[in-house]
């Protein structure tokens, strides 16, 4: 029997030999693989395409695109017979824009996307604010309703200035019926009555 090499690629097993992969460690990064197509920062094209899609949604746009489509008419119809590049049915005219428009709905349509997302991310964030907001509401409203009714036990100004009312009156009252003896300057033995 052929001794086992643990250490190489290969093993030899009872005079056979046999292939074995080496063992990746996976506490290590992989190495990159090569890529086949280019690479490109897909933040930085969507910033491109929002600034295409911003232009070709302006004013400026449509009036810059007429003047160089009438200047290519009037071109190919007045201009003398050798340096005309589109003859009368503007075949070449009809291409370019087939090819401005194929350009221009892609990144219209990736302009909007990026627009969805960064709607639907201020949305959530809305819909996070308005549950705090409803929460704080719900206890601010507590505790009011907590002080409302701790206040209901605790003596107001307007309370006591019509309880003090109500003795002086009282107080009046008795002036005028004659003078108050309180139990302590009562004599001991006799009653007030007995007087």
């Amino acid at each position: 029997m052929a001794p086992e090499r643990e250490s190489g690629r290969e093993r030899t097993l009872s005079g056979a030999t046999a292939t074995t992969r080496p063992r990746a460690r996976l506490d290590q990064p992989r190495a990159p693989r090569r890529r086949f197509l280019p690479e490109y920062d897909p933040d930085a094209f969507g910033r491109f395409s929002e600034r295409i899609a911003r232009f070709i949604g302006t004013g400026r746009f449509l009036v810059w695109m007429t003047v160089v489509i009438i200047m290519w008419v009037l071109w190919n119809i007045f201009a003398p017979s050798d340096w005309k590049f589109d003859e009368y049915p503007f075949i070449f005219l009809t291409l370019m824009l087939s090819l401005q428009a194929s350009y221009a709905a892609p990144l219209i349509l990736l302009a909007q996307n990026r627009q969805d997302d960064r709607d639907r991310v201020n949305l959530e964030q809305d819909r996070k604010q308005n549950e705090r907001s409803i929460a704080d509401t719900e206890y601010l409203t507590r505790e009011i309703a907590a002080l409302r009714i701790g206040l209901g036990e605790v003596a107001t100004r307007d309370w006591i200035r019509s309880e003090l009312q109500d003795v002086l009156r009282e107080l009046d009252g008795h002036r005028a019926a004659g003078p108050v003896v309180f139990p302590a300057e009562r004599p001991h033995g006799r009653d007030v009555d007995d007087r």
